[in-house]
């Protein structure tokens, strides 16, 4: 008796502040709608889970970590051969990086060709796309900190890369770097954007996001739109599953890193010669080796000019389309689905080339 009334007053002091109840009436009210492409409903989620080992592993791995260019490569072998399973959990937060752009790919063009970008869904769209960018930025700045040799040239590629956009490019490369080479000012702005910028900006994105997510649940994809489908509870019933995925895919991945850890290469040496076959991470590669194979001027342009043109347009393309294609002109539906098609095969195409060469 005495522990109900306990809990009957926390509840109610609970409520008071945070609307327990009104939460409550709110989760028992959503539902999910269940057919043949349902699966595609858990790569957010998905996503999400990888980003939360993302931010536990990565707030372990700063109490460790010395973001100067004469310490960090040694602070790095110092987690991964002195503290408790250091190794382990630097292990998880790089292959949890990847794997996490990786849901973000696959969310992304589900979402796109499941036309889950049509109105009222314009901003769930738009902060999704807002989200990939940023974790980009987390995998390009993240990918300099360990110092090694490999992060070291290849961040010297990209942002030469990047000083190519026409207009801005060299201002922002020489921003990034803080001078005109690689060196401990870019190893500290890169610090900087990876454990701070970058995540107040994903909040933002994130908190808009899933606003969005929830003030207007799933869609329904064109070929199922019309049918009668079984709806399940978001909660408890669809998060419970979520939950699961989580825990399967947390276990899979925990077992993978104790097999495969992550490696870590000699220390960077900013006057050695850059070593042969220098490439990008995978989610950078396709664009990397479309760069490559274009010719040094197209017209009277220069080929890398047009091609970081090109990527802006494709950008713009996919910030535009759910203001184009608003599901009620078939003409632009088929063009909508063939840019998607088209721009999804290029990048498997491109990243697959760069891998083999």
């Amino acid at each position: 008796m005495m522990a109900q009334m306990l809990k009957n007053k926390v509840y109610g002091w609970l409520d008071q502040r945070f609307a327990l109840g009104t939460m409550q009436e709110l989760a028992g009210k959503k539902t999910v709608p269940v057919h043949r492409h349902s699966i595609w409903y858990y790569m957010g989620g998905i996503a999400v889970m990888f980003l939360i080992i993302q931010v536990l592993t990565g707030g372990l791995l700063m109490l460790y970590y010395v973001p100067e260019i004469s310490a960090a490569h040694a602070s790095i072998v110092t987690i991964n051969s002195q503290v408790d399973f250091g190794w382990f959990v630097r292990s998880m937060h790089s292959w949890g990086a990847n794997l996490m752009i990786l849901a973000l790919f696959v969310h992304l063009f589900t979402t796109y060709f499941l036309k889950a970008y049509r109105p009222p869904r314009e901003i769930t769209w738009l902060t999704g796309l807002g989200l990939l960018v940023v974790v980009f930025g987390f995998g390009f700045t993240g990918y300099l900190l360990p110092w090694d040799e490999v992060a070291f040239f290849a961040t010297k590629v990209g942002l030469d890369i990047a000083s190519q956009v026409p207009f801005v490019g060299e201002t922002i490369a020489t921003i990034l770097r803080g001078g005109a080479d690689v060196s401990q000012a870019t190893l500290s702005r890169f610090f900087v954007i990876h454990v701070f910028l970058l995540p107040l900006a994903l909040v933002a994105l994130m908190g808009v996001h899933m606003l969005m997510v929830q003030l207007h649940g799933m869609s329904r994809p064109d070929s199922v739109k019309d049918q009668a489908v079984r709806e399940e509870k978001f909660f408890p019933t669809f998060v419970l599953k979520d939950l699961m995925v989580w825990l399967l895919l947390f276990n899979l991945l925990a077992a993978f890193v104790s097999f495969y850890p992550w490696g870590l290469g000699p220390e960077a040496d900013p006057f050695a010669a850059a070593p042969a076959g220098i490439k990008p991470e995978w989610y950078f590669l396709g664009m990397f080796q479309f760069l490559k194979v274009l010719p040094a001027y197209i017209g009277p342009f220069e080929g890398e000019h047009v091609g970081m043109a090109l990527f802006a347009l494709i950008g713009l393309a996919f910030v535009v389309i759910p203001f184009w294609e608003r599901g009620q002109n078939p003409v632009r539906k088929m063009w909508a689905e063939l840019f998607g098609s088209v721009i999804l095969f290029l990048f498997i195409v491109f990243t697959v080339w760069g891998m083999l060469l």
